[in-house]
């Protein structure tokens, strides 16, 4: 069967033709890209081939063989870019049209001096010009000399008859009238023309300005010139200041969802913040573009789009008035709390469950000074685990304090947990950052089935915390070592740490290194916490590259515990260091260093030593220059509640009982 290519097609597109959807042919298919997949294509239309970079979301059309090498396919949507200094057709939608098929034609590589030369000179009984060397000259067919004689390029070789016209001056491109019985035509080239000297430029050529096409997130990419994407925005993150080796600047992003379900964060540096924070607001839908396309940084970008959106001052964001339907107000990807228990450290997640306990906010005063509240909740969901979910500032007021009111009048309400991020300090846990959003009791279909479950008998199903627990008596899950087990069952030397609770006495404490001088400036949502030293009155961090007039004191506290089996060091870092010590480091410091009172000094460093303590430890093996050691770290040091401990150790003595009664004797 006969394959008819589009005709010009390729000259068409470099035209700046996006609309004709034209049939062409596959001449070759290359993948290139290290970090993410991309295909190029060759694609002719018989006569012209020319380059073509395939979007991402149609890799699978070439891994799955829907197109292949000689496919004839229709371009649907198409941009033609340019790509240092030459042009490439960026393929968004295509289909299939014959998936085998030979090669049709002789077709070359596309050059742009073709655009010009493409428009075919007309035949005689055109009236529209010829094109030479860029220049038009009237098609002879339209004069009506009186005399008849041989159409001639002025300043040629050939012999021109007497036609009773005179001659064009030379050096200008122009020809005598022939008569209407021209028998060929036949210019000569010419030398490149040259303008009067007096010619100027009068002005800039207008760009075009028609408004760009809009495309879904999906298909966002550098190599597209002028695009435009309508999205709501679903999360705003708060307005941050940092300093670095360029000065001090602020910065803020917001998250976008379009109607595919394609997201992407946009960001936003200095003056741009000024004119679009305010804007800004999660919820509204915004049509957005002229900005620029730059690699997402994961570290801070959860989102699942290889690309970050930087705007500019020349950007545009226009709010549209009209609620669109087709976009989802948000998108969700729960992860079950017992796949938590295996997420890596930092990882950003969604998850929902039911509330099952919610503790009062409490103040925690930063470490640049500043105060701010925390408040601790715990979720469970019907894998049979439950979670701890840590709120931080204006959530513990908003949020927090509706869900405490709900659970204290014996209602457990459902919490859907959009972009939570994950904590193995101690166990697995959730806390919130700026971008988080917490939904409660939504109704979307994940809720509704879970608050089903739960009331049809969920609630009475006991659940496994996968996170820390802060009782005194210890948690059910928790596991008691004794020191000598520490070492001879070869802690800490797994690929995760591991995380033991130890009854065990304070022996000794050193008091020479007890504390550190800190970084109190904030980087990004964390204290720096960098040692700093002295700089005449001044305080210098080189992280930070700053000087300030008052730095933090944060403990470091090296300690030798011992048990009935043995003795080891740990290190308590601050606040476990608190909870040992009972006072903050920088009254320590102040004694020590500043007052020089080593009496009173001394008197709360022997208060310290030989007490009794519950150490919740994680033991780890770390390397050090060339050696391998074992690190145990104090998490939280309780001071020891005989009364719940002398019900743990019945409870361990029944247990021995049980198992001794099961022996063959």
């Amino acid at each position: 069967m006969p394959v008819n290519l589009t005709p010009n097609a390729i000259a068409s597109i470099n035209g700046g033709d996006v609309n004709s959807k034209p049939l062409v042919q596959v001449m070759d298919i290359k993948l290139i890209g290290s970090t993410q997949e991309r295909y190029r294509f060759s694609i002719s239309d018989s006569v012209s081939t020319q380059h073509a970079m395939l979007a991402t979301q149609l890799n699978d059309r070439v891994k799955t063989g829907q197109v292949k090498k000689g496919s004839v396919v229709q371009l649907i949507d198409y941009i033609c870019s340019t790509v240092q200094n030459r042009k490439i057709i960026v393929v968004l939608s295509m289909e299939t049209i014959i998936l085998d098929c030979e090669i049709i034609g002789n077709p070359k590589m596309f050059t742009e001096s073709e655009s010009m030369t493409q428009k075919a000179i007309p035949n005689a009984n055109s009236k529209h010009p010829v094109w030479v060397n860029n220049f038009s000259i009237p098609n002879p067919s339209t004069y009506n000399a009186p005399n008849p004689g041989l159409f001639c390029a002025p300043n040629s070789n050939s012999r021109v008859p007497n036609t009773g016209f005179k001659e064009p001056h030379p050096g200008t491109f122009g020809a005598p009238y022939p008569s209407n019985n021209v028998q060929s035509f036949q210019p000569t080239v010419q030398p490149s023309y040259q303008p009067p000297p007096n010619y100027r430029n009068h002005g800039s050529i207008l760009k075009n300005e028609a408004p760009a096409r809009i495309i879904p997130i999906a298909a966002l990419n550098p190599y597209q010139g002028r695009w435009a994407i309508k999205a709501r925005v679903t999360a705003k993150g708060d307005l941050r200041r940092y300093n670095n080796a360029r000065g001090d600047g602020k910065v803020f992003s917001f998250d976008l969802l379009d109607s595919d379900g394609g997201e992407i964060r946009v960001t936003c540096f200095n003056v741009v913040v000024d004119r679009f924070y305010d804007v800004i607001e999660v919820g509204n839908v915004y049509l957005i573009s002229k900005g620029t396309l730059k690699p997402a940084q994961k570290n801070f970008n959860h989102l699942k789009n290889e690309w970050e959106i930087f705007l500019e001052a020349t950007s545009i964001v226009n709010l549209c008035p009209e609620e669109d339907g087709s976009i989802p107000r948000q998108q969700f990807s729960f992860r079950p709390i017992s796949e938590i228990e295996t997420a890596e450290n930092n990882s950003i997640v969604d998850v929902i469950g039911i509330v099952i306990s919610v503790n009062p906010a409490v103040p925690i005063l930063r470490k640049n000074g500043m105060e701010t509240q925390r408040r601790i909740l715990n979720l469970k969901d019907r894998s049979g685990k439950s979670i701890e979910l840590t709120l931080w500032g204006d959530f513990c007021g908003k949020e927090g304090q509706k869900l405490q009111e709900m659970v204290d009048v014996g209602f457990f309400p459902v919490l859907a947990v959009k972009a939570g991020k994950v904590n193995d300090f101690s166990g697995k846990s959730i806390g919130t950052i700026s971008s988080t959003q917490l939904f409660v009791n939504p109704e979307f279909p994940e809720a509704c089935d879970l608050r089903e479950w739960f009331h049809q008998g969920g609630k009475n199903i006991a659940s496994v915390s996968i996170s820390r627990e802060m009782l005194a008596a210890g948690s059910k899950n928790e596991i008691r070592k004794t020191v000598a087990q520490t070492k001879d069952e070869g802690l800490g030397k797994s690929e995760k740490p591991d995380w033991v609770t130890v009854r065990a006495f304070i022996t000794f404490i050193k008091s020479d290194t007890f504390c550190y001088t800190a970084c109190p400036l904030m980087s990004g949502d964390r204290q720096c916490n960098k040692k700093v030293i002295r700089s005449g009155n001044r305080w210098q961090c080189d992280r930070c590259n700053q000087e300030f007039e008052e730095c933090d004191y944060r403990y470091l506290l090296q300690a030798q515990i011992q048990d009935q089996t043995g003795l080891t060091w740990v290190t308590a870092f601050q606040e476990s260091g608190e909870e040992i010590m009972g006072c903050p480091a920088k009254e320590l410091y102040m004694l020590k260093y500043e007052l020089q009172d080593d009496i009173r000094f001394g008197e709360i460093i022997r208060s310290r030593v030989f007490n009794q303590y519950l150490f919740r430890l994680k033991i780890k093996e770390e390397i050090y220059g060339d050696e391998q050691r074992v690190k145990i770290t104090v998490i939280k040091a309780d001071q020891l509640n005989y009364s719940s401990e002398s019900r743990c150790l019945l409870d361990l003595i029944s247990k021995s009982q049980k198992v001794n009664d099961f022996r063959p004797r």
